[in-house]
């Protein structure tokens, strides 16, 4: 959990020993190379290690560290920076391969023990220098020492210096210089800021992209597991990759297992492993009389194999293992002594086959990344690149489509073997190609990353299964869409859902969740696999249309108004629908598409074919081709057909590009003249949304974050610690992003006093009110609060009542509320009353943020009361939300209607609503403590927006959150 800053005074901290830091503080990052390193506060064991590490360092780097040679650290100065304690002095260490490659440090200036300022160096072992380490360091140092209260960063550095300068300037602070001779006095507040923000989101995103170019660029690949004999996976892949021609070398590993037996002899089939995605457990069986161990294959496919990757002598960038899971440790090893630097693991035997998989996946993610690995699986079918200067398919599958622009990922081998075949069934050309299986380490939001400067990807596909860190998705997503359509299909209904025993409650508000959720990233999502492949058709090879308006032209009335009511139902708006009759000739067509491709009040055209008998089907393929492409026809203006229901680019409406394959300008076909209206559609709501303007997320005036947070923190001492009985988690099984998997998630319930003091610091006010517990003090409270008001009763059963006799309201004197007091307290049962000031009437709304395991952060708005709530009548956002989200948030619900003066009704204060959920979502987004926020009712009038109850929910910071410095999840 996270440990609460002193107080002004320095009272009421826990101690806090050397051992005792905070474990959300632990973190794998990515080195600017794309590389992952471990983070973690520094411990006394650390001590031997310090000194190596110092021992390394080259005279140059000591000077500039130290101010002088200081050729060895004093026994004295190893056990200070040592021996922290993790609020006053904080030392983060970056460990490699279980040595500490960088270390950072912050000490507190501040004489009275009052944290506001505090001193930060940090030094870089020299091999490791321009990975990025210094920023990354300093991120984390700044996080840390927030929450203990420091405001403010110094640094002292030498004048010949300039890089540590620079980091800091750099990483986006604001810095102050003071010069003094041969040093440079640097100053900073750490509090986070756009700008910082912003520097931060790009390194992220260029680190994270760098370290899939790793993956899928490689110089090298070996395969571990590689056979002689075809029927397994390692000689399936091998003869993959082979194949494909990738233009580097190749190096088959085939060693002999323990019992002497090569590994060739450990796999399934190639047909077994393409269906599930991994090779199968070993088989013991009864040998016999001892024999000589069999000898192992000087080569495999004619390329010289090698008994482990430590002896291939060449360099080693990917490997692709195919051996038992019980193996894979000894695997790792090799390729931890080897530096390879990416692995594809197409095994199972992992989190897929229950708690024991589960943990050997955890502890395999573990050891890749504290070896500066990234990790595809495991359970994968694999990977692959089209690129023809790295032609790379190290995956099971059997057939790859032709090189193209469209980026594809996936989990499931097996499904990823079906999308692939489809994918060239319908000419979807890929750049490049992902199924991660198990989604151990690299995920869809790395590929996002990767995808989004990848110049030869315009199109993203993603069949999604859950969202990994959905706030971090909803990120990512949202900047690449304005560039790049991302078309998203989830699996099934509910499938977001952690707990499957909860999906059938939970699987229509997942559904309704999800959609909105893609909705405000841009992503378009679809329901099944043929329509994820409708929409790449059109947007790999089509324009998108400007506008709604659309013309249908067809030589079959029936099909024309099939295609007309579902391009109505989905937005788009059917200009007109001609219908040339079943005799029209090949003239008439092309006539009739040119007039549409010219017609400046056309924005899209769908034509429709049912191909005459005994007549040349080729002639319409012509009639599209020559229409699309008159001299007056709108190049930018999208065209789709069903041409025999052909799915793809039929060769006649194909435009070929330099490969011979379909290039941009081919036209594509659909089985179905709904499919082709469906997909235009979807592409006219993509056009729409990215027609939006880019509203950036604005703080409001009038709040006091520091304030919130200091309090909240404060709070939560209280709290059992989220990994117990864990100590420097060096060695502790600590998952990477600090949390003990399966552990528990202590929160608590604010109280409606603390709730509503807690949204005051963020410009939000509950409606006065007092809590009582006697009749004097509900006449006091009455007379200070000033009639009328109203008394209600607190226990959650009388909260909220359709009939409501938890309350009596408008009360105008004492005499009434003394009254109200003894009725409510004699029904209720309850200590405690509150005495609330009445609000101006107005139409009841509920505001709540919750901590959704499936979606993380989100912010729901909607009408109040029990019937609105059983008919699930929300709109859901995830935060944080800028003011178009909020406005289009007030009109999702289907009772929306209202609010904008039903049947006579002032209509409310529209402008009120958005601000009040601006703040909530910015007090979310700023405090990720906060798990959930109910305001319930929202009294929205002319006048504004009354909140007269409010709930707050406080805990440890969610695993998934996508806040504070850059981590891997």
């Amino acid at each position: 959990m996270q440990t609460a800053p002193r107080d002004d005074h320095g009272e009421g901290e826990r101690p806090r020993g050397p051992w005792d830091y905070p474990r959300h503080w632990i973190a794998d990052v990515l080195a600017s190379d794309g590389g992952v390193v471990h983070l973690r506060p520094i411990v006394p064991d650390d001590a031997d290690r310090v000194v190596r590490f110092h021992s390394g360092l080259s005279e140059r780097t000591r000077y500039m560290r130290y101010f002088g040679p200081t050729p060895t650290l004093p026994p004295r100065e190893v056990a200070r920076m040592t021996t922290v304690d993790h609020r006053n002095r904080v030392a983060i260490v970056a460990v490699l391969g279980g040595e500490i490659i960088a270390i950072g440090i912050y000490e507190g200036l501040a004489a009275d023990g009052k944290p506001e300022s505090a001193e930060v160096a940090f030094v870089v072992a020299d091999e490791h220098q321009g990975r990025g380490l210094g920023p990354i360091l300093l991120e984390h140092l700044a996080g840390a020492a927030a929450e203990n209260g420091f405001t403010r960063f110094e640094a002292e550095v030498l004048s010949e210096n300039p890089n540590m300068v620079a980091v800091f300037r750099d990483a986006g602070y604001q810095i102050s210089r003071a010069f003094d001779g041969s040093t440079v006095h640097v100053e900073f507040t750490i509090d986070p800021t756009e700008a910082m923000l912003s520097v931060r989101n790009d390194r992220e995103r260029a680190s994270e992209a760098r370290s899939v170019a790793n993956l899928l660029r490689p110089a090298s690949v070996a395969v571990i597991g590689a056979s002689t004999d075809p029927k397994k996976v390692g000689n399936a892949l091998l003869a993959n990759i082979i194949a494909a021609g990738f233009t580097g070398p190749v190096f088959p590993v085939n060693g002999p297992d323990r019992d002497g037996e090569p590994d060739d002899e450990q796999g399934g089939s190639a047909h077994d492993a393409a269906r599930a995605g991994a090779t199968r457990q070993p088989q013991r069986r009864h040998r016999g009389p001892a024999r000589a161990p069999r000898v192992r294959p000087p080569s495999v496919r004619g390329i010289r194999a090698y008994p482990t990757v430590r002896d291939i002598p060449d360099p080693v960038d990917l490997a692709v293992v195919a051996v038992p899971a019980a193996s894979v440790d000894e695997v790792l090893d090799d390729c931890m002594v080897k530096g390879v630097r990416a692995l594809v693991i197409v095994s199972s035997g992992f989190g897929e086959s229950g708690e024991a998989g589960l943990e050997s996946e955890h502890r395999l993610v573990q050891q890749v990344r504290e070896h500066g690995m990234r990790l595809v699986g495991p359970n994968a079918l694999g990977v692959a690149n089209n690129d023809p200067s790295i032609a790379l398919n190290a995956t099971l599958a059997p057939r790859i489509p032709p090189l193209g622009r469209v980026g594809f990922f996936c989990q499931s081998g097996a499904l990823g073997i079906a999308i692939l075949d489809t994918a060239a069934h319908r000419q979807i050309g890929l750049s490049t190609f992902v199924s991660a299986g198990n989604r151990a380490d690299v995920s869809g939001n790395d590929l996002l990353q990767y995808w989004d400067s990848d110049a030869a990807t315009d199109v993203v596909l993603l069949y999604l299964e859950s969202f990994g860190n959905p706030r971090k998705f909803s990120r990512i997503a949202r900047r690449v869409s304005r560039s790049k359509p991302i078309v998203a299909v989830k699996s099934g209904k509910g499938a977001m859902s952690p707990v499957r025993a909860a999906r059938t409650a939970a699987a229509s508000l997942d559904d309704r969740i999800a959609q909105m959720m893609l909705e405000q990233a841009g992503v378009i999502q679809v329901d099944t696999i043929p329509e994820l492949f409708d929409c790449a058709s059109l947007f790999a090879y089509q324009p998108l249309p400007r506008g709604p308006r659309t013309r249908i032209i067809g030589n079959s009335s029936v099909l024309g108004s099939l295609a007309a009511d579902t391009a109505r139902s989905g937005g788009l708006e059917v200009e007109s629908t001609i219908d040339l009759g079943a005799g029209a000739s090949e003239d008439e067509f092309e006539a009739s598409v040119a007039q549409a491709m010219a017609d400046p009040g056309v924005d899209s055209v769908i034509v429709v074919f049912v191909p005459p008998v005994a007549v040349d089907l080729d002639w319409h393929a012509r009639a599209l081709i020559a229409g699309a492409n008159t001299p007056d026809a709108d190049a930018d203006k999208p065209i789709v057909t069903t041409f025999l229901a052909v799915e793809g680019i039929p060769p006649g409406l194909m435009r070929p590009g330099p490969s011979g394959l379909p290039a941009r300008g081919s036209i594509p076909s659909y089985s179905s003249p709904e499919r082709a209206a469906a997909a235009l559609a979807r592409a006219w709501q993509y056009a729409r949304w990215c027609a939006r303007p880019e509203v950036p997320v604005e703080r409001p005036d009038g709040i006091d974050p520091e304030a919130a947070r200091t309090w909240v923190r404060e709070a939560m001492w209280g709290l059992p610690d989220d990994d117990p009985g864990v100590d420097s988690g060096v060695d502790s099984g600590v998952d990477s992003d600090g949390s003990t998997v399966g552990g528990a998630d202590p929160v608590t319930v604010l109280d409606d006093v603390d709730s509503a003091r807690l949204l005051e610091w963020y410009g939000v006010e509950v409606v006065p009110f007092r809590e009582v517990s006697t009749m004097h003090e509900a006449s006091a409270a009455a007379r200070d609060l000033g009639f009328p008001v109203a008394v209600k009763a607190t226990s959650p059963a009388w909260r909220g009542r359709l009939d409501r006799e938890g309350a009596r309201l408008d009360l105008p004197d004492a005499t009434a509320v003394v009254t109200a007091f003894a009725e409510i307290s004699e029904l209720t049962g309850d200590d405690v009353l509150h005495v609330q000031k009445m609000a101006p009437k107005g139409v009841g709304t509920m505001v709540r943020m919750r901590d959704d395991p499936s979606f993380g952060p989100l912010i729901s708005f909607g009408l109040s009361g029990r019937t609105f709530e059983l008919l699930g009548d929300d709109g859901y956002r995830a935060i944080p939300i800028n003011a178009l989200d909020a406005d289009e948030l007030i009109d999702e619900p289907r009772s929306a209607p209202l609010l904008y003066g039903y049947r006579g009704e002032a209509p409310v204060n529209r402008g009120a609503l958005v601000d009040l959920l601006i703040r909530i979502s910015t007090m979310a987004d700023d405090i990720p403590e906060i798990r959930e926020i109910v305001v319930d009712p929202v009294l929205c009038s002319p006048e504004g927006a009354a909140i007269l109850n409010a709930r707050i929910r406080i805990g440890p910071v969610p695993t998934k959150a996508d806040t504070g410095p850059r981590r891997l999840s």
